[in-house]
């Protein structure tokens, strides 16, 4: 089993706000604290695609290039806090290669966390690894 260097992402709420301009996503939960505890929430929370995409950028790190993805999945298990600060949040991606393919392909399993909380479950991808 090959261990993946970590990849870290920071978020803050002014990443929040340009990702839902581009994805149009301006659900207040992504936006006001208020509404957010309101509704159960700890606070505002990161888009769930957002902390996808940022999965992805970490295996498309780890594989090369991003032609190299082939498949890549995830659930989501746990929402991604982000303060009302000029720090916000780290998300932290761990990749571990499983294993290859018969045709030659390479499953990365990936854990991604926030503050040592599980924010991501099942995350697997399918990667063509460029070999030196």
């Amino acid at each position: 089993m090959e261990e993946l260097p970590t990849q870290t992402y920071r978020v803050t709420r002014a990443d929040l706000v340009r990702y839902a301009g581009a994805s149009g996503d301006f659900n207040v939960i992504h936006w006001s604290e208020r509404l957010a505890t309101k509704v159960g929430l700890p606070g505002v929370i990161a888009h769930g695609m957002l902390t996808m995409a940022l999965a992805g950028r970490a295996v498309t790190t780890w594989a090369g290039s991003a032609d190299a993805v082939v498949d890549f999945n995830v659930r989501f298990s746990r929402p991604v806090p982000v303060p009302d600060d000029d720090e916000g949040t780290e998300i932290e991606f761990r990749g571990v290669v499983k294993g290859e393919t018969e045709d030659g392909l390479t499953q990365i399993d990936i854990t991604a966390t926030c503050h040592g909380e599980k924010v991501l479950s099942q995350a697997r991808a399918i990667v063509r690894r460029h070999h030196a």
